[in-house]
């Protein structure tokens, strides 16, 4: 651009072999600011970034074949941003399924709402009462979907060194129990995307490396279907509306713990809470299938480490999610909840 309009002479370094005319030198300035818009969206993570990525990589390659002999290497540049291109891609799509699965999961529902009395609860075990009136539901009207975000620290195998950042959010539908939970975080310095679903009594899971490799990729599997359904009735604890909800029984343990018990379509399973003397949850333990080859389910524990209060309810904000297995305790993700919106 500089050349074809003469507004520097070029003189410190080796001077371009062709001469540009200012046509061309005002499409190398375009595509210097197409490239400029790229990086600023990329920063800004915007998601559709990759889309006049693929318009910038397009022309700037055929500038280079127009202008081969001085601008060649210029290509290897294109084939690093190349690559980057096709990881943004294969997230927008990953993104676009997510975005279609929450829009399904969150358009089933009565959505009728009705005010939670003590009369309502008063059937309950005493600990679960006690648990209702402390997170400060009674009074208000029933919710009937969820969203939060999570942030926090996970590792992937007990020997791990380093735990790895991870950033979450998730939907619920309470009406017609189901979840989405979207994650993103990195492994051997590659971005990586998951997803568990639940709907309909069945559970989905999916790990891509980049976007592009499965690493994970379970569909309606008996076993996964019973770990989320166990996953959606101990998360009730962001929502304890959902206690009410004519798909969960409750039985009585002791003074400070109950048993839940959940069926729907063709999965169920349990999970019992455990509270402390004012009605705080304090840990959740379920037997659950940590894998889809396991022969037996393994004991995993929720423990609370903090609660505050969220949207006007007191629900537990800081966790650590271990798995208790026949070589110890394995703590394999410390979590916070910092965003938090029903209905």
């Amino acid at each position: 651009f500089i050349k074809a309009f003469g507004l520097v002479k070029i003189t410190q370094f080796t001077p371009l072999a062709q001469q540009n005319s200012e046509f061309m030198g005002i499409l190398w300035f375009l595509n210097t600011l197409l490239f400029i818009g790229v990086a600023l969206a990329f920063l800004l993570k915007k998601e559709w970034w990759w889309v006049p990525g693929i318009f910038a990589i397009v022309l700037s390659q055929i500038l280079i074949i127009i202008n081969w002999q001085d601008a060649k290497f210029g290509t290897i540049a294109n084939l690093i941003i190349l690559v980057s291109l096709i990881v943004g891609i294969a997230f927008g799509n990953f993104n676009i399924q997510f975005d279609n699965e929450r829009k399904m999961i969150l358009s089933e529902g009565n959505f009728v709402g009705k005010i939670i009395t003590n009369e309502m609860i008063s059937d309950l075990p005493i600990p679960i009462q006690k648990w209702l009136d402390y997170s400060g539901i009674i009074g208000k009207e029933q919710i009937h979907t969820v969203y939060l975000k999570q942030k926090g620290l996970m590792k992937l195998k007990p020997d791990q060194k380093y735990w790895l950042k991870a950033e979450a959010e998730q939907y619920f539908n309470i009406d017609n129990p189901a979840f989405i939970w979207r994650v993103n975080t990195s492994m051997v310095g590659l971005p990586v995307i998951g997803r568990d679903l639940f709907f309909h009594g069945r559970g989905k899971m999916q790990i891509k490396l980049a976007g592009l490799i499965s690493v994970v990729n379970v569909t309606n599997n008996l076993k996964l279907n019973q770990s989320t359904l166990q996953r959606f009735l101990s998360e009730i604890s962001w929502f304890p509306y959902g206690a009410l909800s004519p798909y969960i029984e409750w039985e009585p343990i002791d003074e400070y713990s109950a048993k839940a018990i959940m069926s729907y379509g063709e999965s169920s399973g349990s999970a019992i809470f455990h509270f402390d003397e004012n009605g705080a949850l304090e840990k959740l333990v379920a037997l659950r299938f940590k894998d889809i080859t396991d022969q037996d389910p393994k004991e995993w524990v929720a423990r609370v480490v903090e609660t505050e209060t969220l949207n006007n309810t007191k629900i537990p904000t800081k966790l650590e999610i271990s798995w208790n297995t026949d070589e110890g305790e394995f703590t394999w993700f410390k979590f916070q909840i910092y965003d938090l919106t029903y209905n």
